[in-house]
C-alpha cells in the first residue's frame, strides 16, 4: 500500500529535489553534541519506519533518530530487498537519547501508544514481515525493561487482543538509505506522509498533551 502512495505522489510532484533538500536529507541522521557517557540507544520496529522516525524526532530527550533494517537473515540489505519479504528484515528506527532527560521506559511508553502491537506483521494497510512490531535490545538491562514494559501493556486496557511484539537481541542492523531519513519532514506533501505518518504524529502529540 505504501508503494501505491509513493507512485501517486510521483504523479503529483516533481521527482527532482533541490540541492538544499538533498543536503537536509543527508544531514538528517546527525545527533546533537550530547555527552556520550549519558547517551543510550534502542532499536524499535512498529510498521513503516517513516512513522516512528517522525514521532521520535519530536520527543524531548531524543538526540538522534536513524531509520534502518535489522533482525533479518542477512545484513546490509536494501529497501528493495526488504520489500520483497525474502530477507526477513524489519524496518526499524535506532533512537539515541540523553538518559538525563528521558528514559527507556518513556521511549517505550510512546512506542506502545503510537502503533498497534496486536496486528501481526501489519500496521494499517502496510502488510508484510518488514512491518512487524519489535523491541531489539543490546544488553540485559534493556531486555529487562522491555519485558517489564510488555507485561504492563498486556495487563492494561490500552489494547484489546494479543500483543504480537517480539523482544529479541539486535542482530544484523544496518542504516536505511539516505532518502528514508527524516522522510516526513522532507516530504510533507506526499499522500502517505499526510494521511499515515501525519496521523501517527498527531497521536503522539495528543498523548504528550495529556501527560
Amino acid at each position: 500500500m505504501r508503494l501505491l502512495f509513493a507512485i501517486f505522489a510521483i504523479l503529483l510532484t516533481n521527482c527532482s529535489q533541490s540541492q538544499s533538500q538533498q543536503k537536509k536529507i543527508m544531514n538528517s541522521t546527525e545527533t546533537t553534541h550530547a555527552d556520550p557517557a549519558k547517551l543510550d540507544s534502542i532499536v524499535l520496529g512498529g510498521g513503516c519506519f517513516w512513522c516512528l522516525d517522525a514521532v521520535y524526532r519530536r520527543m524531548p530527550g531524543v538526540v538522534g533518530v536513524v531509520a534502518g533494517y535489522s533482525n533479518g537473515k542477512i545484513g546490509n540489505v536494501t529497501y528493495r530487498e526488504v520489500c520483497s519479504g525474502l530477507t526477513g528484515a524489519v524496518e526499524v528506527v535506532k533512537i539515541m537519547f540523553d538518559t538525563t532527560k528521558t528514559t527507556l521506559e518513556d521511549i517505550l511508553e510512546v512506542f506502545w501508544r503510537v502503533h498497534n502491537p496486536t496486528t501481526l506483521n501489519r500496521q494499517g494497510n502496510d502488510v508484510g514481515t518488514q512491518y512487524r512490531s519489535g523491541i531489539y535490545y543490546i544488553n540485559d538491562h534493556q531486555k529487562e525493561v522491555a519485558l517489564t514494559s510488555i507485561e504492563a501493556v498486556k495487563n492494561s486496557k490500552l489494547w484489546e487482543g494479543t500483543i504480537t511484539t517480539e523482544i529479541l537481541p539486535l542482530e544484523k542492523y544496518s542504516n536505511a538509505e539516505d532518502y528514508h531519513q527524516n522522510y516526513f519532514e522532507n516530504n510533507p506533501n506526499e499522500p502517505y506522509c499526510i494521511y499515515v505518518v501525519g496521523e501517527k504524529v498527531k497521536k503522539y502529540e495528543e498523548f504528550m498533551k495529556k501527560d
